[in-house]
């Protein structure tokens, strides 16, 4: 079986050398426990999953006990036993001197939104989150779009880096089409058997995964909530209208966004402002994990063509993956104005501003460049650039600081 390399190896290697604890964090199906089994520094550690029913009762009978079954552990689907997070945290405490990387845990769900995970391991653990694989990953390059250049290159640079890169040219609609899952990013399964697995995908997160984290009266309305949120990619979230279209109270809909975000189905892109403070109460922007999976889920089950909207979660899924590839983490955030301006997507890294407008047409213009042109007249300190993401084959200038570049080119 060839193991295609993923992009945040290298950070996993690092956070080994300098934590005690890992946990590795992301969709189920994502490829985590794959990714933990063979890292070159994790080979031949002992590695236990609480998807064995045997290792789970050992787990919950006595956690701290089986915390201390190894020196070194891998633990697999953490979140199934919640207290067993307070036993590694004894179990690391106690040990002298500290030993760096004693465990790797892995979970499908973020451990630190869960009600039930008694501590969050702070001072000891550092989380690292993994997505379905990046259109690279796929390739067997092992990383997330080339994002990086643009901080790394002057912006007169930019459309000479653009044209160099070596990835080959493709179709997003192809790609959107079928995610980022490794069963079927890499299976390329038939749009037949795409849509036999996505159904698979989402009764098991429904019938296992959801019951664990919280539950849930009526799995019919949570479903329901989940094909309303795939129609409404890129668009503000407005927890009273998805209300309404699915006719359920709006506390239950807070809810049940929350599980789906604890759970990595969903992601709520926060506004960029200056003040950090503020982006944490401005609307969020709703896309999801993978736009395979949203394509299927909108759809019904049916299999069809990806719109504009899912082009655009095939950007911010790679850019999540180059975000989450940094340390400290860069940021991935969207902009918009009372008076109507917008740019798709900011990227922040070490304070310096990207940004990016994504358009699934062929042949951008000037008109496609409004909101970028007034984001970098708005912040002339941060912002170095702007870079319109097209579905053509053509990479070219639009304006001064802003090119546009095929999305085969970057991602």
């Amino acid at each position: 079986m060839t193991i295609l390399p993923r992009a945040t190896a290298p950070l996993l290697a690092q956070a080994l050398r300098a934590m005690r604890v890992v946990v590795v964090t992301g969709p189920r199906q994502a490829g985590k426990s794959t990714f933990v089994e063979h890292h070159p520094a994790l080979v031949g550690r002992p590695y236990l999953t609480l998807d064995d029913p045997s290792v789970l009762r050992r787990a919950r009978e006595n956690p701290v006990a089986f915390a201390r079954t190894e020196p070194r552990m891998t633990i697999d689907e953490v979140q199934r036993e919640p207290g067993l997070i307070l036993a590694i945290k004894s179990v690391v405490d106690r040990q002298r001197p500290p030993v760096r990387g004693q465990f790797v845990l892995t979970g499908s769900a973020n451990l630190l939104m869960m009600k039930s995970v008694g501590d969050s391991l702070a001072g000891r653990a550092y989380y690292l989150r993994l997505w379905p694989m990046t259109r690279r990953e796929q390739l067997g390059i092992g990383s997330a779009g080339a994002w990086d250049r643009f901080f790394e290159n002057e912006v007169p640079r930019w459309l000479e880096v653009a044209r160099t890169d070596k990835a080959p040219q493709a179709s997003w609609r192809e790609y959107g089409a079928r995610g980022g899952f490794p069963e079927v990013a890499v299976g390329r399964l038939s749009p037949a058997d795409r849509a036999l697995w996505f159904d698979g995908y989402i009764a098991t997160y429904l019938e296992r995964d959801l019951r664990e984290l919280a539950a849930v009266a009526d799995l019919a309305d949570f479903q329901r909530l989940m094909q309303a949120a795939a129609l409404r990619i890129g668009n503000l979230l407005n927890q009273s209208e998805l209300g309404r279209d699915v006719k359920l109270p709006a506390m239950t809909v807070h809810r049940y966004l929350n599980l789906l975000e604890t759970s990595y189905q969903i992601v709520r892109l926060p506004s960029y402002a200056v003040n950090r403070t503020k982006r944490l109460i401005k609307t969020p922007k709703l896309y999801w994990n993978d736009p395979g999976l949203a394509l299927h889920l909108g759809l019904g089950g049916e299999d069809g063509e990806p719109t504009g909207a899912h082009f655009e979660n095939l950007v911010l899924c790679d850019l999540l993956a180059w975000r989450d590839t940094h340390a400290p983490r860069a940021a991935v955030t969207y902009w918009r104005t009372a008076s109507g301006y917008e740019v798709d997507f900011v990227l922040e890294r070490q304070r310096q501003l990207v940004g990016v407008e994504v358009k699934a047409g062929s042949q951008p213009s000037m008109k496609d460049i409004h909101g970028i042109r007034a984001f970098l007249s708005e912040h002339p300190r941060h912002a170095r650039g702007g870079v319109v993401v097209h579905g053509g084959d053509e990479s070219y200038w639009l304006d001064e600081k802003i090119v546009a570049v095929p999305w085969w080119r970057v991602m």
